[in-house]
Protein backbone atom coordinates (compact mmCIF):
# COMPACT_ATOMS: atom_id res chain seq x y z
CA UNK A 1 0.00 0.00 0.00
CA UNK A 2 1.48 3.47 -1.06
CA UNK A 3 0.36 5.02 2.15
CA UNK A 4 2.65 3.27 4.15
CA UNK A 5 5.61 4.75 2.18
CA UNK A 6 3.73 8.37 3.36
CA UNK A 7 3.56 6.95 6.83
CA UNK A 8 7.38 6.12 6.98
CA UNK A 9 7.99 9.64 5.35
CA UNK A 10 6.20 11.07 8.26
CA UNK A 11 7.81 8.82 10.39
CA UNK A 12 11.47 9.77 8.97
CA UNK A 13 10.31 13.43 8.79
CA UNK A 14 8.79 14.05 12.50
CA UNK A 15 11.55 12.48 14.25
CA UNK A 16 14.62 14.91 13.36
CA UNK A 17 12.32 17.58 14.04
CA UNK A 18 11.74 16.22 17.41
CA UNK A 19 14.99 16.36 18.35
CA UNK A 20 15.81 19.67 16.75
CA UNK A 21 12.64 20.94 19.71
CA UNK A 22 14.48 18.93 22.13
CA UNK A 23 17.66 20.93 21.74
CA UNK A 24 16.92 23.77 24.48
CA UNK A 25 14.23 21.70 26.68
CA UNK A 26 16.37 18.48 27.73
CA UNK A 27 19.19 18.59 29.11
CA UNK A 28 19.09 15.76 31.80
CA UNK A 29 20.12 11.96 30.09
CA UNK A 30 20.43 13.57 26.96
CA UNK A 31 22.30 10.07 24.94
CA UNK A 32 19.23 7.93 26.71
CA UNK A 33 16.36 10.27 25.14
CA UNK A 34 17.75 10.01 21.97
CA UNK A 35 18.69 6.49 21.76
CA UNK A 36 14.70 6.37 23.13
CA UNK A 37 13.28 7.98 19.83
CA UNK A 38 15.83 6.31 17.31
CA UNK A 39 14.25 2.80 18.81
CA UNK A 40 11.14 3.75 18.64
CA UNK A 41 11.43 5.20 15.13
CA UNK A 42 13.21 1.36 14.34
CA UNK A 43 9.97 0.02 15.66
CA UNK A 44 7.28 2.32 13.77
CA UNK A 45 9.06 1.71 10.54
CA UNK A 46 8.78 -1.94 11.38
CA UNK A 47 5.04 -1.62 11.88
CA UNK A 48 4.33 0.23 8.64
CA UNK A 49 6.52 -2.87 6.55
CA UNK A 50 5.86 -6.19 8.12
CA UNK A 51 3.28 -8.57 6.71
CA UNK A 52 3.10 -11.33 9.21
CA UNK A 53 0.61 -10.64 12.19
CA UNK A 54 2.59 -12.08 15.14
CA UNK A 55 5.78 -9.62 14.56
CA UNK A 56 3.00 -7.16 13.66
CA UNK A 57 1.86 -7.62 17.04
CA UNK A 58 5.35 -7.40 19.10
CA UNK A 59 6.18 -4.58 17.38
CA UNK A 60 2.89 -3.00 17.00
CA UNK A 61 3.30 -2.96 21.62
CA UNK A 62 7.06 -2.21 21.57
CA UNK A 63 6.37 1.22 20.41
CA UNK A 64 5.27 1.17 23.73
CA UNK A 65 8.07 0.77 25.68
CA UNK A 66 9.95 4.01 24.46
CA UNK A 67 6.95 6.19 24.44
CA UNK A 68 6.32 5.03 28.07
CA UNK A 69 10.14 6.02 29.56
CA UNK A 70 10.04 9.32 27.14
CA UNK A 71 6.65 10.19 29.36
CA UNK A 72 8.21 8.75 32.61
CA UNK A 73 11.44 10.57 32.55
CA UNK A 74 11.22 13.50 30.59
CA UNK A 75 8.03 14.54 31.37
CA UNK A 76 7.43 18.01 32.55
CA UNK A 77 5.08 17.91 35.82
CA UNK A 78 5.18 15.99 38.72
CA UNK A 79 2.30 13.18 37.07
CA UNK A 80 4.55 11.90 34.69
CA UNK A 81 5.00 8.66 36.25
CA UNK A 82 0.98 8.29 36.36
CA UNK A 83 0.35 9.39 32.71
CA UNK A 84 3.13 7.51 31.81
CA UNK A 85 1.78 4.17 33.85
CA UNK A 86 -1.74 5.56 32.26
CA UNK A 87 -0.83 5.49 28.47
CA UNK A 88 1.08 2.11 28.72
CA UNK A 89 -1.19 0.11 30.84
CA UNK A 90 -4.66 1.52 29.01
CA UNK A 91 -2.96 0.79 25.33
CA UNK A 92 -1.82 -2.79 26.58
CA UNK A 93 -4.41 -4.45 27.98
CA UNK A 94 -6.26 -2.94 24.60
CA UNK A 95 -4.31 -5.24 22.57
CA UNK A 96 -4.64 -8.23 24.52
CA UNK A 97 -7.54 -9.39 22.58
CA UNK A 98 -6.01 -8.65 19.64
CA UNK A 99 -3.02 -11.19 20.76
CA UNK A 100 -5.34 -13.88 21.62
CA UNK A 101 -7.47 -13.30 17.95
CA UNK A 102 -3.75 -13.53 16.12
CA UNK A 103 -2.83 -17.00 18.36
CA UNK A 104 -6.34 -17.78 17.00
CA UNK A 105 -5.61 -17.87 13.73
CA UNK A 106 -2.39 -19.29 13.69
CA UNK A 107 -4.03 -22.50 15.49
CA UNK A 108 -6.92 -22.27 12.19
CA UNK A 109 -4.64 -21.60 10.02
CA UNK A 110 -1.17 -22.84 10.62
CA UNK A 111 0.41 -19.39 9.59
CA UNK A 112 0.35 -15.37 10.83
CA UNK A 113 1.52 -14.88 7.56
CA UNK A 114 -0.33 -11.90 5.83
CA UNK A 115 -0.78 -13.12 2.55
CA UNK A 116 -1.66 -16.21 3.57
CA UNK A 117 -4.17 -15.46 5.82
CA UNK A 118 -5.96 -13.56 2.94
CA UNK A 119 -6.29 -16.84 1.39
CA UNK A 120 -8.76 -18.19 4.16
CA UNK A 121 -12.49 -18.24 4.36
CA UNK A 122 -14.14 -17.17 7.71
CA UNK A 123 -17.37 -17.65 8.96
CA UNK A 124 -19.27 -14.86 9.92
CA UNK A 125 -19.24 -15.75 13.63
CA UNK A 126 -15.29 -16.83 13.14
CA UNK A 127 -14.93 -12.92 11.74
CA UNK A 128 -17.11 -10.59 14.32
CA UNK A 129 -14.90 -12.14 17.29
CA UNK A 130 -12.01 -11.71 15.42
CA UNK A 131 -12.94 -8.23 14.54
CA UNK A 132 -13.75 -7.25 18.08
CA UNK A 133 -10.97 -8.59 18.90
CA UNK A 134 -8.81 -6.48 16.37
CA UNK A 135 -11.30 -3.25 17.45
CA UNK A 136 -10.29 -3.51 20.99
CA UNK A 137 -6.83 -2.43 19.98
CA UNK A 138 -6.40 -0.41 16.88
CA UNK A 139 -9.56 1.69 18.49
CA UNK A 140 -7.78 2.23 21.89
CA UNK A 141 -4.76 3.54 19.46
CA UNK A 142 -6.97 6.33 17.03
CA UNK A 143 -8.41 6.67 20.59
CA UNK A 144 -12.54 6.59 20.06
CA UNK A 145 -14.33 7.40 22.94
CA UNK A 146 -14.54 6.15 25.34
CA UNK A 147 -11.15 4.39 25.41
CA UNK A 148 -9.51 7.98 24.56
CA UNK A 149 -8.98 9.05 28.31
CA UNK A 150 -5.56 7.85 28.10
CA UNK A 151 -4.40 10.40 25.62
CA UNK A 152 -5.07 14.01 27.03
CA UNK A 153 -2.88 12.77 29.92
CA UNK A 154 -0.15 11.51 27.96
CA UNK A 155 0.02 14.86 25.76
CA UNK A 156 -0.10 16.99 29.03
CA UNK A 157 3.08 15.15 30.57
CA UNK A 158 5.15 14.40 27.72
CA UNK A 159 7.95 16.82 26.89
CA UNK A 160 7.08 18.55 23.59
CA UNK A 161 8.90 15.88 20.93
CA UNK A 162 6.82 13.67 22.92
CA UNK A 163 3.36 14.75 22.29
CA UNK A 164 4.59 15.70 18.66
CA UNK A 165 5.45 11.74 17.83
CA UNK A 166 2.43 10.56 19.76
CA UNK A 167 0.00 12.97 17.98
CA UNK A 168 2.07 12.47 14.54
CA UNK A 169 2.22 8.65 13.92
CA UNK A 170 1.30 6.99 17.25
CA UNK A 171 -1.97 8.17 16.78
CA UNK A 172 -2.00 6.47 12.67
CA UNK A 173 -1.42 3.11 14.11
CA UNK A 174 -4.70 2.19 14.95
CA UNK A 175 -6.59 3.66 11.15
CA UNK A 176 -3.23 1.88 9.91
CA UNK A 177 -4.77 -1.06 11.53
CA UNK A 178 -8.29 -1.04 10.42
CA UNK A 179 -7.32 -0.69 6.65
CA UNK A 180 -4.12 -3.49 6.68
CA UNK A 181 -5.99 -6.26 8.53
CA UNK A 182 -9.50 -5.45 9.61
CA UNK A 183 -10.87 -5.23 6.27
CA UNK A 184 -9.05 -7.49 4.08
CA UNK A 185 -9.20 -9.97 6.84
CA UNK A 186 -12.69 -9.23 8.13
CA UNK A 187 -14.79 -7.43 5.08
CA UNK A 188 -18.06 -9.12 6.54
CA UNK A 189 -17.66 -7.80 10.22
CA UNK A 190 -16.12 -4.65 9.25
CA UNK A 191 -19.49 -4.06 7.11
CA UNK A 192 -21.74 -5.62 10.06
CA UNK A 193 -20.08 -3.48 12.71
CA UNK A 194 -20.09 -0.07 10.39
CA UNK A 195 -23.22 1.44 12.37
CA UNK A 196 -21.41 0.62 15.86
CA UNK A 197 -18.26 2.22 14.65
CA UNK A 198 -20.25 5.10 13.05
CA UNK A 199 -21.81 5.75 16.45
CA UNK A 200 -18.79 6.03 18.38
CA UNK A 201 -17.01 8.38 16.48
CA UNK A 202 -19.45 10.64 15.74
CA UNK A 203 -20.31 11.23 19.62
CA UNK A 204 -16.63 11.31 19.87
CA UNK A 205 -16.24 14.14 17.27
CA UNK A 206 -18.78 16.09 19.01
CA UNK A 207 -17.95 15.45 22.87
CA UNK A 208 -13.95 15.61 22.40
CA UNK A 209 -14.61 19.07 20.26
CA UNK A 210 -16.91 20.46 22.82
CA UNK A 211 -14.50 19.35 25.98
CA UNK A 212 -12.13 20.98 23.62
CA UNK A 213 -13.54 24.42 24.58
CA UNK A 214 -13.36 24.25 28.52
CA UNK A 215 -9.74 23.26 28.92
CA UNK A 216 -7.28 25.64 30.28
CA UNK A 217 -4.04 23.79 29.50
CA UNK A 218 -2.93 24.33 26.11
CA UNK A 219 -1.65 20.61 25.20
CA UNK A 220 -4.92 19.42 26.58
CA UNK A 221 -7.02 21.72 23.99
CA UNK A 222 -5.13 20.17 20.72
CA UNK A 223 -4.98 16.67 22.84
CA UNK A 224 -8.78 16.68 22.46
CA UNK A 225 -8.88 18.28 19.28
CA UNK A 226 -6.05 15.42 18.13
CA UNK A 227 -8.92 13.08 19.01
CA UNK A 228 -12.00 14.56 17.22
CA UNK A 229 -9.63 14.35 14.08
CA UNK A 230 -8.90 10.86 14.02
CA UNK A 231 -12.38 10.19 14.72
CA UNK A 232 -13.08 12.09 11.37
CA UNK A 233 -10.75 9.79 9.69
CA UNK A 234 -12.46 6.70 11.20
CA UNK A 235 -15.71 8.03 9.47
CA UNK A 236 -13.99 8.15 6.38
CA UNK A 237 -12.81 4.81 6.67
CA UNK A 238 -16.32 3.22 7.65
CA UNK A 239 -17.63 4.95 4.53
CA UNK A 240 -16.48 1.77 2.09
CA UNK A 241 -16.28 4.08 -0.96
CA UNK A 242 -13.38 5.66 -2.56
CA UNK A 243 -13.44 9.11 -1.84
CA UNK A 244 -13.82 8.35 1.56
CA UNK A 245 -10.77 5.82 2.03
CA UNK A 246 -8.97 9.08 0.27
CA UNK A 247 -9.87 11.60 2.36
CA UNK A 248 -9.08 9.47 5.42
CA UNK A 249 -5.71 8.73 4.00
CA UNK A 250 -5.20 12.26 3.28
CA UNK A 251 -6.42 13.65 6.46
CA UNK A 252 -4.24 11.15 8.19
CA UNK A 253 -1.72 13.04 6.60
CA UNK A 254 -2.51 16.12 6.87
CA UNK A 255 -3.13 15.58 10.91
CA UNK A 256 0.34 14.09 11.23
CA UNK A 257 1.65 17.48 10.22
CA UNK A 258 -0.74 20.39 11.67
CA UNK A 259 -1.28 18.52 15.13
CA UNK A 260 2.66 17.87 15.06
CA UNK A 261 3.32 21.69 14.33
CA UNK A 262 0.63 22.75 16.80
CA UNK A 263 2.14 21.17 19.55
CA UNK A 264 5.36 22.35 18.40
CA UNK A 265 4.13 26.31 18.52
CA UNK A 266 2.99 25.19 22.26
CA UNK A 267 6.99 24.01 22.97
CA UNK A 268 8.19 27.32 21.82
CA UNK A 269 6.36 29.34 24.55
CA UNK A 270 6.88 26.98 26.91
CA UNK A 271 10.82 27.13 26.37
CA UNK A 272 10.06 30.26 27.40
CA UNK A 273 7.81 30.91 30.12
CA UNK A 274 7.30 27.08 31.64
CA UNK A 275 3.94 27.45 31.51
CA UNK A 276 0.79 26.19 29.31
CA UNK A 277 -2.02 27.60 30.98
CA UNK A 278 -4.25 29.83 28.71
CA UNK A 279 -5.09 32.74 31.30
CA UNK A 280 -1.14 33.35 31.26
CA UNK A 281 -0.87 34.61 27.70
CA UNK A 282 -1.78 37.54 25.90
CA UNK A 283 -0.81 39.61 23.00
CA UNK A 284 1.94 37.71 22.00
CA UNK A 285 1.46 39.33 18.57
CA UNK A 286 3.31 42.63 19.77
CA UNK A 287 6.13 40.93 20.67
CA UNK A 288 6.68 37.24 18.44
CA UNK A 289 5.08 38.18 15.20
CA UNK A 290 6.55 35.30 13.13
CA UNK A 291 5.13 33.26 15.83
CA UNK A 292 1.82 34.51 15.83
CA UNK A 293 2.16 34.07 11.37
CA UNK A 294 2.96 30.22 11.83
CA UNK A 295 0.29 30.26 14.96
CA UNK A 296 -2.37 31.74 12.67
CA UNK A 297 -1.38 29.23 9.67
CA UNK A 298 -1.67 26.23 11.77
CA UNK A 299 -4.65 27.46 13.22
CA UNK A 300 -6.33 28.03 9.61
CA UNK A 301 -4.98 24.50 8.67
CA UNK A 302 -6.62 23.26 11.92
CA UNK A 303 -10.30 24.78 11.33
CA UNK A 304 -9.61 23.38 7.66
CA UNK A 305 -9.93 26.29 5.60
CA UNK A 306 -10.12 26.11 1.89
CA UNK A 307 -5.84 25.53 0.60
CA UNK A 308 -4.93 23.77 3.70
CA UNK A 309 -4.13 20.03 3.80
CA UNK A 310 -7.25 19.36 5.83
CA UNK A 311 -9.80 21.04 4.20
CA UNK A 312 -9.35 18.38 1.49
CA UNK A 313 -8.96 15.48 3.87
CA UNK A 314 -12.28 16.52 5.47
CA UNK A 315 -13.96 17.56 2.14
CA UNK A 316 -13.58 13.96 0.84
CA UNK A 317 -14.26 12.33 3.90
CA UNK A 318 -18.05 14.14 4.28
CA UNK A 319 -18.61 13.13 0.47
CA UNK A 320 -17.98 9.74 1.15
CA UNK A 321 -19.62 9.17 4.37
CA UNK A 322 -22.73 11.52 2.81
CA UNK A 323 -23.14 8.56 0.32
CA UNK A 324 -23.06 6.08 3.15
CA UNK A 325 -24.94 8.22 6.15
CA UNK A 326 -26.11 11.32 6.19
CA UNK A 327 -26.77 11.67 9.87
CA UNK A 328 -23.07 10.64 10.63
CA UNK A 329 -21.96 13.02 7.95
CA UNK A 330 -24.27 16.33 9.45
CA UNK A 331 -22.58 15.08 13.37
CA UNK A 332 -19.62 14.44 11.64
CA UNK A 333 -19.24 18.15 9.89
CA UNK A 334 -20.80 19.87 13.38
CA UNK A 335 -17.40 18.93 14.55
CA UNK A 336 -15.75 21.69 11.93
CA UNK A 337 -17.89 24.32 13.20
CA UNK A 338 -16.82 23.03 16.97
CA UNK A 339 -13.07 23.18 15.58
CA UNK A 340 -13.38 26.53 14.33
CA UNK A 341 -14.59 27.55 17.95
CA UNK A 342 -11.61 26.49 19.81
CA UNK A 343 -9.00 27.16 17.43
CA UNK A 344 -10.06 30.39 16.75
CA UNK A 345 -11.08 30.99 20.50
CA UNK A 346 -7.47 29.72 21.53
CA UNK A 347 -5.59 31.87 18.99
CA UNK A 348 -7.39 34.82 20.53
CA UNK A 349 -6.71 34.58 23.86
CA UNK A 350 -3.05 33.57 23.30
CA UNK A 351 -1.98 36.22 20.41
CA UNK A 352 -4.61 39.39 20.76
CA UNK A 353 -5.21 41.90 23.65
CA UNK A 354 -2.50 43.10 25.95
CA UNK A 355 0.63 41.67 26.97
CA UNK A 356 0.17 40.15 30.91
CA UNK A 357 3.77 41.60 31.68
CA UNK A 358 2.38 40.55 35.60
CA UNK A 359 2.96 36.86 34.71
CA UNK A 360 5.40 36.79 31.65
CA UNK A 361 8.66 39.02 30.95
CA UNK A 362 10.73 36.93 28.77
CA UNK A 363 9.45 37.63 25.12
CA UNK A 364 11.66 36.72 22.16
CA UNK A 365 10.34 35.94 18.77
CA UNK A 366 11.49 32.38 16.85
CA UNK A 367 14.52 31.76 16.53
CA UNK A 368 16.02 30.07 13.21
CA UNK A 369 16.24 26.65 14.94
CA UNK A 370 12.45 26.91 15.64
CA UNK A 371 11.88 28.39 12.07
CA UNK A 372 13.25 25.05 10.57
CA UNK A 373 11.54 22.50 12.41
CA UNK A 374 8.56 24.85 11.24
CA UNK A 375 9.15 25.13 7.41
CA UNK A 376 8.47 21.35 6.38
CA UNK A 377 5.63 21.52 8.25
CA UNK A 378 3.99 24.44 6.41
CA UNK A 379 4.99 23.17 2.48
CA UNK A 380 3.70 20.00 3.48
CA UNK A 381 0.09 21.88 4.86
CA UNK A 382 0.27 24.09 2.24
CA UNK A 383 1.50 21.68 -0.55
CA UNK A 384 -0.64 19.40 0.30
CA UNK A 385 -4.07 21.70 0.43
CA UNK A 386 -3.34 23.11 -3.25
CA UNK A 387 -1.61 19.95 -4.64
CA UNK A 388 -3.96 16.72 -3.21
CA UNK A 389 -3.28 14.88 -6.53
CA UNK A 390 1.01 14.65 -5.68
CA UNK A 391 -0.49 12.47 -2.53
CA UNK A 392 -4.11 11.13 -4.13
CA UNK A 393 -2.91 9.69 -7.61
CA UNK A 394 -0.27 7.30 -5.85
CA UNK A 395 -2.74 5.82 -3.26
CA UNK A 396 -5.14 5.25 -6.04
CA UNK A 397 -4.16 1.76 -6.99
CA UNK A 398 -3.57 0.58 -3.52
CA UNK A 399 -7.59 1.53 -2.62
CA UNK A 400 -8.89 0.30 -5.39
CA UNK A 401 -7.59 -3.09 -4.95
CA UNK A 402 -8.60 -2.79 -1.13
CA UNK A 403 -11.84 -1.90 -2.38
CA UNK A 404 -12.31 -4.56 -5.17
CA UNK A 405 -11.44 -7.08 -1.47
CA UNK A 406 -14.43 -6.03 0.00
CA UNK A 407 -16.66 -4.90 -3.18
CA UNK A 408 -18.19 -8.03 -3.22
CA UNK A 409 -19.47 -7.67 0.85
CA UNK A 410 -20.47 -4.10 0.45
CA UNK A 411 -22.05 -4.64 -2.44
Amino acid sequence: MVFLFFLIILTTLLIPLCILASWVGIKTHVKEYLIAFLVMEAFLIGVFCVLDLLIFYVLFESVLIPMFLIIGIWGSRERKIRASYFFFLYTLLGSVLMLLGVLYLFFQVGSTDYESLLTVSLSLTEQKFLWLAFFASFATKVPMLPMHIWLPEAHVEAPTAGSVILAGVLLKLGTYGFIRFSFPLFPEASLYFTPLVYAMAAMAVVYTSLTAIRQTDLKRIIAYTSVAHMNLVVIGLFSFNLIGFEGAMLQSLSHGFVASALFLIIGVIYDRHHTRMVKYYGGLVHVMPIFAIIFLVFTMANIALPGTSSFVGELLILTGAYKCNTTITFIGATGMILGGGYSLWLFNRIVYGNLKIQYLTNFCDIEKREFFIFLPLLVGTLVMGVYPELFLDPMHMSLNNLLDQIKPVVS
